[in-house]
Parts: C-alpha cells; sequence; structure tokens
C-alpha cells in the first residue's frame, strides 16, 4: 500500500461526538490487523486531519457531524493469509450480496488463533464464499464466546464491514439475547454497572458503581420457577456491547447464568428435583443465546431482523425445568 495514499471521508451522525480514533477502527474496518494503539500512533504522527488540522491527541478532539476527516497511510505489511477454506456446516439466516447472518452452534470458534487455526467458523464461510471472487473476503463484525450460541453477522467485504460495523453500534440496532439463570428475578429489570478487566484474573470482567466503560443491561422474565432452586428464563437486551457483559452483569445482580465456567455458582445443589438438579449441573456451557439481531442495512436502508432458534441444548434445559 502506497504511503501516499488518503482516505477521506465526512463524519455522520454515527461518528458525531465519537473520539476519532474510535472512528478510525470503524471507518478503516478494511485494513486487516489495524488496533486502536496503531491508529493512535499516526495520530501522534500527525497523519490524521480534521478540517485540514492535524490532531496529535485522540482525546482532545471529539467530531461533529460534516467534519471532514483525512488520514494519510503509512507503508502498511501486507495481510495475513486468508484462513483456509473448509468444508462445514453453516446454518444460514440471511444471505445478500454484501452480508451473511449465521446461527452459530454452540461449541463452536468463530475465528482463527493461536491453537485454533482451523475448524472455526470463519473457515467454512471461506468454503462456503469460495467461488464468489477476489473481492470476496468475509469478516465477522460480531463476535460470540465459543459456548454462546445464536446469531452472528459477518461482512463479504472490507466496504460492508466497516458500514455494518456502524449501523450496529446505533441506536437503530436490536441485540436480544435468551439466557437461564439461577435465582427468581424480578418482572423487568435495568442493570447500570461500569465493566473493567478483574486485576487479580484479566480473563475475567467485574462490575463496578465508579469504574470502567459504562454498561447497560435491559432484562425481562419470560418464564420462572420458584421456591427453592429457583429459575428464570430471561430476555436480554443490550444497549452496550461489552465483553461478557451479559454473563458479569446478570452474576452482579444474583443471576448467574446455569453453566457459566467463569461468573456462574454451584447452585444446583439447592435444586430439591434430582432429575432437574443433575442437569442443570452437567450442563455443558453458559445457558446464554444470541436469539435476535435487527439493524439498517448500510447498503439497502431496510431493516433486516433476524432471529435463531434455540438449539436443542437450550430446548431440553427450559423443558427439565419447566420453563414453557
Amino acid at each position: 500500500m502506497s504511503s501516499e495514499e488518503r482516505r477521506i471521508f465526512r463524519a455522520d451522525r454515527g461518528d458525531a461526538a465519537h473520539r476519532i480514533d474510535r472512528v478510525l477502527v470503524r471507518r478503516l474496518a478494511d485494513i486487516p490487523d489495524l488496533s486502536r494503539t496503531r491508529f493512535q500512533a499516526w495520530i501522534a504522527e500527525g497523519r490524521v486531519r480534521i478540517n485540514g488540522v492535524p490532531v496529535t491527541r485522540p482525546a482532545t478532539r471529539r467530531l461533529a457531524l460534516g467534519d471532514e476527516v483525512e488520514v494519510l497511510l503509512p507503508d502498511l505489511p501486507p495481510p495475513r493469509p486468508a484462513p483456509a477454506a473448509q468444508e462445514m456446516p453453516l446454518t444460514i439466516l440471511h444471505e445478500d450480496d454484501w452480508l451473511i447472518v449465521l446461527a452459530k452452534p454452540p461449541g463452536l470458534i468463530v475465528h482463527p488463533a493461536p491453537g485454533h487455526r482451523d475448524g472455526t467458523l470463519l473457515n467454512a464461510l471461506f468454503w462456503h464464499l469460495r467461488d464468489a471472487g477476489g473481492a470476496i473476503r468475509p469478516s465477522l463484525v460480531n463476535r460470540l464466546d465459543k459456548n454462546t450460541s445464536g446469531v452472528l453477522l459477518a461482512a463479504k467485504t472490507g466496504e460492508a464491514h466497516g458500514r455494518l460495523a456502524r449501523a450496529l453500534r446505533s441506536r437503530a440496532s436490536f441485540k436480544e439475547y435468551l439466557a437461564i439463570v439461577y435465582g427468581a428475578a424480578a418482572p423487568h429489570g435495568r442493570i447500570e454497572r461500569g465493566i473493567l478487566r478483574d486485576p487479580a484474573d484479566t480473563r475475567r470482567m467485574i462490575t463496578s458503581k465508579t469504574e470502567g466503560r459504562a454498561s447497560i443491561t435491559l432484562y425481562e422474565t419470560v418464564a420462572s420457577v420458584s421456591g427453592a432452586g429457583a429459575l428464570s428464563l430471561l430476555r436480554c437486551r443490550l444497549l452496550t456491547g461489552r465483553i461478557h457483559q451479559i454473563r458479569v452483569h446478570l452474576k452482579s445482580e444474583g443471576l448467574p447464568l446455569v453453566g457459566d465456567p467463569v461468573y456462574g455458582e454451584p447452585r444446583w445443589k439447592g435444586i430439591p428435583d434430582p432429575a432437574l438438579a443433575a442437569a442443570c449441573r452437567d450442563f455443558p456451557r453458559q445457558a446464554l443465546h444470541a436469539h435476535r439481531l435487527a439493524f439498517l442495512h448500510p447498503m439497502t436502508g431496510e431493516c433486516l431482523d433476524v432471529t435463531a432458534p434455540l438449539p436443542e441444548d437450550l430446548q431440553g434445559l427450559a423443558a427439565a425445568a419447566g420453563l414453557e
């Protein structure tokens, strides 16, 4: 890529009031292997201008609607080789020229990583799109943990990825999850606590009323079983998208997910029904499912509203608990 290449765009409503480094992450999503840290280095080097004026510190300037942003791109290393295309089953919920929406099963890793270079959902996507032409390079717009099932969105091109990332961050988007938790939940709830990494274990997240990234989860009780060993089926809506947000927010409310290996609790011991206690004890993953995703299609302007059916393991757990 030439060191003289420039990218120029005008800030839209999705960019307004946001820090320039965060906006660049979304706007330049077609450039592989770039992070906020790298963009911050470019800003410090004077490679980013807003309305013709260099910006040297990302925190000092938030974009306004209509601002012109110019980025001078340095020489970049060649992109990493594309993941190997592997023939694997995919459950496709929607597909068009720009994007594909999938129902991810539990237990499947979504992206190649050290120790998991193949056998991932992205490998399967490359196989599915193997005859689509050189311009097609699928990339995941949202992520799900290995043991969370549900709706997963992928873009077919870099341009589509950037637009879809902005669409998912807009207030018009809608993310809904289903969760089976220990405890008797209120009919409705709003959890508003900051989320930050646990200083004692950076693989975990914790909540705080005074620290961390602002995070909001809404929930509604769909069904519940009261008494000793109470269980609830919740419909959760994310107003923000943080790592492990639903899992750590529900734990902070005394409603840990059944089967959660990180934030769960062995409350199955208090369930008087031996069969149900065993079903909860042996459930092999966090009982969480990305049920619904809705957003404005950035290419067509239409509202795309996609639902992933509840997988068999969660259907069985809900039936065993009487959570109809």
